[in-house]
Order: C-alpha cells, then sequence, then structure tokens
C-alpha cells in the first residue's frame, strides 16, 4: 500500500486531511492484511462524489429494466428488446456499456431458458409462451457505470421454470444479509450457494459477479461457490455486483462457437439469473442498481 504522510491530502481525493480522512481506515485494512486476507486496492474504493455518479447512473439503469418489464410479453422478438434499452438508455443521455465492449454487438444481453449469460438479441429469437428470460442492462453515465438484470417469465410458465426464478430471486436476498463491511466476499457467496443447492439447484462456477463505478469490470472478481471468511475482504466505498446464475441441471456451461458470447448449459436445462449493484456503507449496504 502507498505511503501517505498523516497531514498530506488523503488518497481518496476528498481533499482532507489523511489523518483526518482515510488514515484509520487504512490501518484497520493493513490489520487484516497481517493475519492474510485479500484486501481491496485504494483504486476501487469509491470517493462520495464518484458514489453519486454511480447512484444517477443505476437510476437510469433501472429506469431502462422499468421499461422493459413493462413491455416485455409473447411475440416480442430479443432484437425489440434491444432497440428499447438503445433508445430508452439514449433519451436518458447516457450510453449502453455492452455496445461494442470487446466486441459484442449489441445494447443488452438476452438469455433465454438454457441461455445461461450473454446472449445476443436477435431478430429470429421470439418470445413464446414458456419461455424465462434475462435481460441484464449495464449503463455509462459521465463515465461512471451500473449494472443490473432482471428475470421474466413469458405467458405461462412451467412451475418448474417459475420455481427456479424465484428461488434464484431469493438467493440474492439471501447474499445480501451478508454484505457488511470488515466481512468477507466468501460469506455471501458460501450463503448463496448453501440457498442454492438446499433448493437442489446448481450454481455456475466459471462466470461471476465483479467490481464496477469507474470501469464496466473492475476488481473482485466475485464468486458464489466460495467459502465463508475467504476471497476480497469487504470494506465501506466498495461497489460490485451480486449476479448468481442458477441451473436446474449441471453447473456445466459452455459458449457457443458460432458467437463467442453466449453461455449455455451443457445438459439444456433452464438457468436463471438476478442481478443487483451494491455499494458497501459503513454500517451495510446500498443498492445501487436492481
Amino acid at each position: 500500500m502507498e505511503k501517505t504522510g498523516r497531514n498530506d491530502p488523503c488518497w481518496c481525493g476528498s481533499g482532507k486531511k489523511y489523518k483526518k480522512c482515510h488514515n484509520d481506515f487504512d490501518e484497520k485494512i493493513h490489520a487484516f492484511q497481517l493475519k492474510g486476507a485479500i484486501v481491496p486496492p485504494r483504486k476501487i474504493i469509491k470517493n462520495p462524489v464518484q458514489i453519486e455518479g454511480i447512484r444517477e447512473s443505476g437510476k437510469i439503469n433501472i429506469a431502462v429494466l422499468d421499461y422493459v418489464a413493462e413491455h416485455i410479453k409473447e411475440g416480442i422478438t430479443t432484437e425489440e428488446i434491444d432497440r428499447w434499452v438503445y433508445e430508452q438508455t439514449t433519451r436518458y443521455h447516457a450510453i449502453p456499456a455492452p455496445l461494442n465492449y470487446q466486441g459484442f454487438p449489441k445494447s443488452v444481453c438476452t438469455s433465454v431458458n438454457d441461455q445461461v449469460c450473454h446472449g445476443i438479441p436477435s431478430a429470429d429469437v421470439v418470445l413464446k409462451e414458456g419461455d424465462i428470460i434475462n435481460v441484464d442492462v449495464s449503463t455509462i453515465l459521465n463515465g461512471y457505470f451500473s449494472d443490473s438484470s432482471r428475470m421474466f417469465c413469458i405467458g405461462q410458465v412451467s412451475e418448474e421454470k417459475k420455481r427456479l426464478v424465484q428461488k434464484t430471486k431469493e438467493s440474492i436476498s439471501v447474499g445480501l444479509k451478508q454484505v457488511k463491511p470488515w466481512g468477507f466476499l466468501g460469506d455471501m457467496g458460501q450463503a448463496i450457494h448453501d440457498f442454492a443447492t438446499e433448493n437442489g439447484y446448481t450454481v455456475v462456477r466459471q462466470i461471476g459477479g465483479h467490481g464496477i463505478g469507474l470501469e464496466f469490470h473492475e476488481e473482485p472478481w466475485v464468486s458464489y461457490v466460495s467459502e465463508r471468511g475467504t476471497e476480497m475482504l469487504m470494506v465501506p466505498g466498495m461497489v460490485f455486483t451480486i449476479e448468481p446464475m442458477i441451473n436446474m441441471g449441471s453447473d456445466e456451461v459452455f459458449v457457443d462457437d458460432a458467437d463467442g458470447w453466449t453461455v449455455y448449459t451443457e445438459d439444456e436445462q433452464p438457468s436463471a439469473q438476478w442481478e443487483i449493484q451494491v455499494l458497501v456503507t459503513d454500517n451495510g449496504y446500498e443498492i445501487l442498481a436492481y
């Protein structure tokens, strides 16, 4: 950790002297580090100005998903969902973060049934009764990133699919109870994994959540098959996503060779995912996008 003099301006950009700002915070982190804990680097700790910027981005992300929720139905193509997301995001003078990100060709990810994540919208994919779909929206506003996703049931959905969607949503609440300063990401990961397996499901191992805010993907990588007391220390100012991908069958997945993006379940069983973006606060958490 870079050394800062007690009377120097604090590294966080607050303008306060270090001794009046993050000195005690850094000493506490260092104590955990001496015990072998993985601690967050300074670059991912957000200051109040940055948090407010991310919060405003999150408001747009929520509004876009609200629009999708109001209009999604049987007969809609995933290409139409992509158009909605682009039009609504730009209407708020923001940018859809997925568009052209590492070559991704669309403004949103739409993952249907056995598609786990990163599904590419298409005019050929028409939503039909009985489908479940994850719509994953990400927004850039004035350089600040937000990210969340929701599941939608199209028409009459089987009880098995409906239960998968509901239990996956409940797993977020289970994980949130473990998000608190000076705890570990593994506390949250194990809580979600235990809940999923107790309900007869599996959790995707290869893909997880991520830090976010000043970039689309930052440290840390967030696992949902981790163990309590492991992974990165959670501290005030950290922002990351909670987005477990929970499968009805096996946890084995693969990436479509044809498009290089879409992830499917190996056994063709349905998968569900909800995603929220959270800020670790001094006494718990704040949900920034859902």
